[in-house]
């Protein structure tokens, strides 16, 4: 908090009342210490500390974003992308491993590699 200008600071006290040296001496648990303090500062540490309100405004920022390219993702699946490849569909691929494998493609580390010809089957 900011403290007040002197100037205000005097005219404030004058306001609220005479504070000569003998009320400095006196009991300060009194009402004149909370207007004193409000003169001074701005806040209280309570007040100072309170959270806000800011982070429900980032959230709603947050979801509302993830919102429009949910959204936009949606749109784009149904009226950019074709259908599914042919070449995705399980006979295909398994006709696909059948030729690679009937061509011995890449014998020492790739596929070939894997296949054992006498039984017919993967190796374990």
């Amino acid at each position: 908090s900011v403290a007040a200008e002197p100037e205000t600071f005097l005219l404030e006290l004058l306001v609220l009342g005479s504070f000569g040296v003998s009320n400095h001496t006196g009991n300060w648990r009194g009402g004149r210490r909370t207007p004193m303090y409000r003169i001074k500062f701005n806040e209280s540490y309570a007040e100072m500390k309170k959270g806000t309100n800011e982070w429900k405004t980032i959230l709603g920022g947050v979801l509302f974003f993830l919102g429009l390219t949910g959204v936009i993702l949606i749109w784009q699946k149904h009226f950019m992308y074709g259908a599914v490849p042919h070449t995705f569909s399980d006979e295909w691929v398994s006709a696909q491993t059948k030729r690679m494998l009937d061509m011995r493609v890449n014998p020492v580390q790739g596929i070939t590699a894997q296949w054992d010809f006498d039984k017919n089957e993967w190796k374990k």
